[in-house]
């Protein structure tokens, strides 16, 4: 097992767990909170191999879906303390956002693509499952409200292309990339950093 495919299984936690919790906040039953624990797994690296033309990573490979049952298992047996703990979320969704960006970003290089393609990747990979876990609990997706979300993703890929282009090591390269995601997703709610809202100014009066 390489090191990118340890970050995938970690991201792939991750982001199961920040699923499951959701769902679980929103009364879903198990098989629902599982539906939705796994479509934020695999939902952006879905998308990114339909792009590269590949096929999708999880039908390949069982251990996604057993990865996101741990999670779901994860969140029954410490539900008090995880779907209690308001930032429980958040913790486990910026950790999966950093990690699937430099899963998403390496599979997109080893596929022979320029770097600005490798990094839309990248922030496909860490943002689309989360698009679409909102959308399956009817919430209005982080990408589309004011927070630093994508925007992190990015900036991650433009550390790990500068790594790169300083012959970092690979794995430097790949848990630098990754921790410049979190740390800006972090630093960005922490410091209630986020974008302009576009308005239309005559709903304004």
């Amino acid at each position: 097992m390489n090191f990118i495919t340890i970050l995938d299984y970690i991201g792939t936690f991750a982001f199961a767990i920040s699923g499951v919790r959701l769902a679980a906040r929103k009364n879903f039953d198990l098989f629902g909170a599982f539906v939705v624990g796994f479509v934020t797994a695999v939902g952006g690296g879905t998308l990114r191999d339909l792009l590269l033309d590949v096929k999708p990573f999880w039908m390949e490979h069982f251990s996604y879906v057993f990865i996101t049952f741990i999670a779901m298992l994860v969140v029954i047996i410490l539900k008090k303390y995880i779907v209690r703990l308001n930032y429980s979320f958040f913790i486990f969704d910026a950790i999966g956002l950093g990690l699937f960006t430099v899963v998403g970003l390496e599979k997109s290089l080893m596929a022979g693509n320029p770097m600005w393609v490798n990094i839309i990747m990248g922030c496909i990979t860490g943002a689309a499952g989360g698009i679409f876990r909102d959308v399956l609990i009817n919430e209005v997706p982080l990408i589309f409200r004011k927070d630093i979300y994508a925007l992190a993703c990015f900036g991650g890929g433009l550390v790990y292309w500068v790594l790169m282009k300083m012959n970092a090591p690979t794995y430097i390269t790949q848990i630098g990339a990754a921790l410049s995601v979190i740390l800006i997703r972090v630093l960005a709610v922490h410091f209630n950093v986020c974008l302009p809202s576009l308005r239309d100014n005559e709903n304004q009066n």
